[in-house]
């Protein structure tokens, strides 16, 4: 494996930070409950805005996202109003499609000013004190095995394929997609928990460790996993997984110089702002 990652460059500036969280998985099990987990995500949103100079959503924010040339999914207007909110203060974001919502296009970049990457790309950020780099992405399609998502994915990603749906009436294309996403691990969580398979059965540490060997990275920061991990792929780097808001509402917080893995206490947070 000789990685080719897109390279970007970030200068970070005193006193801010840079936020990670992915996950949502917005619109599943129910409308009540994806609306309930909508709403404390803004709660976090508003909680970080003080110091964010950058927020990166990484990947299956929403259950399914196809957007359509004159459509898009109804909902999630809390999420993104607060994210537009954002972005007019000058917070940068930064969103990487997932599995689940990998059929972005424009709509994010006109109406929130976000920019949308579809592989992992290599983040330098820049500091008075130096700069870390941190490999960032949503995970799926990584590593060794699972060939046939990988074969799904290559179909899912042609323009034709693409095309083809667009030719269904929004209405029809929207129902036939949300019937699917009913039967996603992440809409059934309470039907058996994600567990970690170890060091030599993860496959995103396992690509980690095949990536550092050739190309050195401070951190890698992952979603798709829906498990909060925090792993050392040698003694000079980390491999951080963010989970997911369904039912962990974990992120990462990078100050220049350090990941931290984080959980969102909305009542802690309510306690320190009353």
């Amino acid at each position: 494996m000789n990685p080719q990652f897109e390279q970007k460059s970030i200068n970070l500036r005193p006193g801010r930070r840079v936020y990670f969280s992915s996950d949502y998985h917005l619109g599943v099990p129910s409308l009540p409950k994806s609306r309930e987990r909508e709403k404390l995500i803004v709660r976090w949103l508003e909680s970080i805005q003080h110091d964010a100079q950058t927020i990166f959503l990484v990947g299956d924010i929403f259950d399914f996202w196809f957007e359509y040339k004159k459509a898009v999914p109804r909902g999630f207007v809390r999420l993104l109003g607060k994210l537009a909110e954002l972005s007019d203060k000058g917070i940068e974001l930064i969103i990487f499609t997932g599995n689940h919502d990998m059929w972005m296009s424009g709509y994010l970049t006109d109406e929130i000013g976000a920019a949308i990457y579809r592989n992992p790309v290599n983040f330098t950020f820049n500091t008075n004190g130096g700069s870390k780099t941190i490999l960032i992405g949503h995970g799926d399609g990584l590593g060794p095995g699972d060939n046939t998502y990988k074969f799904l994915k290559k179909v899912f990603e042609n323009k034709f394929f693409q095309t083809i749906f667009r030719i269904v009436h929004p209405d029809v294309g929207m129902w036939i997609a949300m019937e699917w996403s009913k039967r996603s691990r992440i809409a059934n969580v309470n039907k058996g928990e994600e567990r970690f398979l170890g060091e030599d059965n993860e496959w995103l540490f396992q690509y980690c460790r095949e990536i550092e060997a050739q190309q050195h990275h401070d951190y890698y920061i992952f979603g798709h996993r829906h498990l909060v991990l925090n792993m050392e792929v040698n003694a000079n780097s980390r491999y951080i997984n963010l989970g997911e808001w369904v039912s962990q509402q974990h992120y990462a917080v990078f100050d220049g110089e350090t990941v931290q893995l984080l959980k969102f206490a909305a009542i802690q947070e309510d306690q320190q702002n009353g």
